[in-house]
């Protein structure tokens, strides 16, 4: 009974041993395990795409308005409709006008019954200035009341075309072929001169109104991207000389240099912009490749097989990218992803590019 007992705690024994050093090789098999890390190599490479929205406008977008006031009798337009040059838009009422124009027809007969009298008052002394019936002070006279009738005539002719002028005002016309924007005159409306009430977008080129951030200013030039997948090249016209108090944004207006027959006014299209982030030494990384703990941004580089931590300055930043400046030579091998689990030393291998 003894030997078996014996027998059975040496067994045990060796199955606890054994177990111990297999437990103890695992552990040493897993402690040896490197991680695998994606790398890539930092590129000197300061120049990023400026994505915005833009909007299709006419190069000349011209409001519409009468030159006199009065009110609104009719209206022949809509918006979005397309008009032709010298087309009538809209009419006014013109029965004051009728009547100003025949005063002005009046007042010019007046002139000119007065112009008459004077003439032949200055002729009359004429001829009793030479019979010595009168003195040439009263010759003198004579002839500067006609002068005066005279001008009052001229303006009195002026005063009459004002008025057919203004009978011709009354109906207002396209000045160019196009399509209406925004109308907002209607009948009945009493407007004054100068008040806009319809907005025509004039036939012709095609422009693109793009709204930069407030710390961006306008591109000299970009492309702006079609409904067909095609790209057009696009040219700075004119940039807003402040940004707008209210959005705080920079406006700016670009010429489209070819073709733009598939733009449609009001068309919302992308535009894309070349942008300078920092200077020439500017390294530009992935977005995963930036580690923040709170002691400032660092980027992790892999150095004979370990990972070593690298302060950065962030430059700028997109979906994708990092503009960074960091104290390291170019083409070096940054760890990409998982940076928030490496250790500074960490021992890592990195995968085939």
């Amino acid at each position: 009974m003894i030997k078996v007992l014996v027998r059975l705690l040496l067994y045990g024994c060796f199955v606890i041993g054994f177990s111990a050093c297999s437990i103890d090789e695992k552990t040493d098999s897993v402690q040896t395990v490197v991680p695998w890390v994606k790398t890539v190599l930092a590129s000197v490479d300061n120049q990023s795409t400026l994505e915005l929205s833009g909007v299709v406008r006419a190069r000349y977008e011209t409001p519409v308005a009468f030159q006199l006031s009065g009110l609104i009798a009719a209206r022949h337009a809509h918006a979005g409709q397309s008009v032709k040059k010298d087309q009538i838009l809209f009419d006014l009422d013109t029965r004051d006008l009728l009547q100003a124009a025949q005063a002005a027809v009046a007042e010019r007969a007046a002139a000119q019954a007065a112009l008459a009298t004077a003439t032949v008052d200055v002729g009359r002394d004429r001829k009793l200035l030479a019979k010595n019936f009168v003195s040439k002070q009263a010759l003198d006279r004579s002839r500067l009341v006609e002068q005066e009738a005279r001008a009052r005539l001229n303006a009195a002719w002026a005063r009459e075309k004002q008025a057919q002028h203004a009978l011709g005002y009354a109906k207002l016309r396209a000045e160019a072929s196009g399509v209406l924007i925004e109308v907002s005159g209607e009948p009945g409306q009493v407007i004054s001169f100068g008040q806009a009430i319809a907005v025509l977008a004039q036939d012709g080129e095609r422009e693109i109104e793009v709204f930069f951030p407030e710390n961006t200013r306008p591109r000299e030039s970009g492309t702006v991207n079609l409904p067909d997948g095609n790209a057009l090249p696009i040219l700075l016209r004119e940039a807003a000389g402040a940004a707008d108090p209210a959005s705080r944004t920079w406006r700016a207006r670009y010429r489209i240099k070819q073709d733009h027959q598939d733009l449609s006014l009001g068309q919302v299209v992308k535009t894309r912009f070349m942008k300078t982030n920092g200077a020439g030494n500017t390294l530009k990384i992935p977005l995963g490749a930036l580690d923040e703990r709170g002691e400032g941004a660092r980027i992790w580089q892999l150095r004979e097989g370990k990972a070593q931590p690298v302060s950065a300055w962030i430059v700028a930043l997109d979906n994708e990218h990092a503009w960074v400046r960091a104290d390291l030579p170019e083409n070096s091998h940054i760890i990409a992803l998982g940076v928030n689990l490496l250790k500074p030393g960490m021992a890592v291998q990195a995968l085939a590019q």
